[in-house]
């Protein structure tokens, strides 16, 4: 079995970040969804739990930070070309997301960030090797 990550996102209004994320591409799994969470599935190894800020705070004992206002983690995709980062973005950002900073382009490796509806920080990113700068 391949490994897998499951990406925990407390969220304020499961049924509008679910929305939010069906709009960049993920697809939900019912079988993990119910009134309290949410799977999301990105491709066969990468999940995003959207949980109530209820059942997020089963899974800790610390407070739910505020990611409108910090940052606690940078969730980066890689995406196939920068045609698809560019979609990816456009979507999150036409479905109520918000832009973190303009696109940057390294010559190697291409980026767009944004929020999702509850702060989280997405970063989309084509990578070309063969363009990497020798050292």
């Amino acid at each position: 079995m391949k490994k897998q990550i499951f990406i925990n996102l407390p969220v304020a209004d499961l049924t509008k970040a679910k929305t939010f994320y069906e709009a960049i591409g993920f697809v939900n799994n019912p079988q993990f969804t119910d009134n309290t969470a949410a799977c999301m599935v990105l491709s066969e190894e990468i999940f995003v739990m959207l949980l109530t800020h209820d059942k997020f705070s089963g899974f800790t004992q610390k407070q739910i930070a505020d990611t409108n206002k910090t940052v606690a983690v940078i969730n980066s995709l890689s995406c196939i070309n920068n045609d698809e980062v560019n979609k990816v973005a456009d979507k999150a950002l036409a479905a109520g997301g918000k832009q973190t900073h303009e696109p940057m382009d390294y010559g190697f490796m291409y980026q767009r960030s944004f929020a999702d509806l509850d702060g989280h920080h997405w970063e989309v990113f084509y990578m070309d090797l063969s363009k990497f700068p020798n050292q």
